[in-house]
């Protein structure tokens, strides 16, 4: 058997990435080739990223490119444009917008005033140097993750689901199919276990292809029919956490686990859906107080 991977090793397998980003700004830097540098899955690959470095990678590669720009604002005479095309936007209106939400100012106005290059307060310490060196590379706030990540035995679970592909914003037509469904089978109870199976990560499957799957948890009387499926989540160990608010932070929730919890306690997380428990709802509960239990599944039942 593999030995576990330390904190170090996956802080070291990052590093490789993030030096590969440096140098390589202007290349493709998928995100299948990024996860195959730091020998981790696709799967759980950006999500160990935003958990370690603290932005996505999308987010990084981005600011890297506007501080590159900034550098190529005050030590060229490149027209603004260029500069422009040469940092992945396609028009000088897209630059100029997202420029000045990063640096407070047009391009223009930052080249006029000659000023040194000012690296405002980012998630992440790692920042664009010339010569794509790398400086610095801090493991992100862990926010006391560790201390509320619960190991829990579960299933398996008979689950009565509808199928969602699409944007996850939009999984409440989903739940009225289920919810409609099951009060018509006389399922609607007060004891009812609602969860959710998300099987992508939004941040990195297209909106349109996001699967996911509302589902309440049955017994073995029920049947699918029409709409309706009938699946069983198999049992095993699962890594637990409790995310307090909005649905939309989730994606937070997730890196905290995925990035420093697992590395710190030399776990294994296994491909498939996270599943999301609903203790409350959003019909009857404010967005701040809504709360969600998560459950990502260990390799082997460890």
């Amino acid at each position: 058997m593999a030995k576990p991977l330390t904190l170090e090793d996956y802080q070291q397998r990052i590093l490789r990435v993030l030096i590969h980003i440096q140098t390589n700004l202007d290349g493709d830097l998928s995100l299948d080739d990024l996860a195959n540098i730091a020998h981790f899955s696709p799967f759980h690959f950006h999500r160990i990223f935003r958990g370690l470095v603290g932005e996505s990678v999308k987010e990084h590669v981005r600011r890297l490119r506007l501080e590159r720009a900034a550098l190529w604002l005050l030590s060229s005479d490149m027209p603004v444009t260029r500069i422009a095309f040469d940092s992945g936007y396609e028009t000088h209106e897209s630059f100029t917008r997202a420029f000045a939400a990063r640096f407070g100012e047009s391009p223009s106005e930052y080249r006029s005033k000659q000023r040194a290059l000012r690296y405002q307060e980012a998630p992440g310490e790692v920042h664009f140097v010339p010569e794509g060196r790398l400086e610095g590379f801090r493991v992100a706030s862990n926010d006391n993750v560790s201390g509320r990540v619960r190991i829990e035995h579960l299933g398996p679970l008979r689950v009565a689901f509808v199928r969602h592909i699409g944007p996850y914003p939009e999984v409440g037509a989903a739940w009225q199919k289920l919810m409609a469904w099951a009060g018509r089978k006389g399922l609607m109870r007060p004891d009812m276990t609602m969860l959710g199976l998300s099987y992508d990560d939004p941040e990195v499957t297209p909106a349109d292809k996001l699967r996911y799957d509302a589902a309440i948890v049955v017994d073995e009387n029920v049947q699918p029919e029409g709409e309706i499926g009938v699946q069983t989540v198999a049992a095993g160990d699962f890594a637990t956490i409790t995310h307090h608010g909005r649905y939309e932070k989730l994606s937070e929730t997730y890196a905290l686990l995925f990035g420093r919890w697992v590395p710190e306690h030399r776990r294994e997380l296994v491909g498939g859906p996270s599943l999301e428990f609903y203790r409350n709802s959003p019909f009857d509960t404010a967005p701040e107080k809504l709360r969600t239990d998560i459950y990502v599944r260990l390799e082997n039942g460890r």
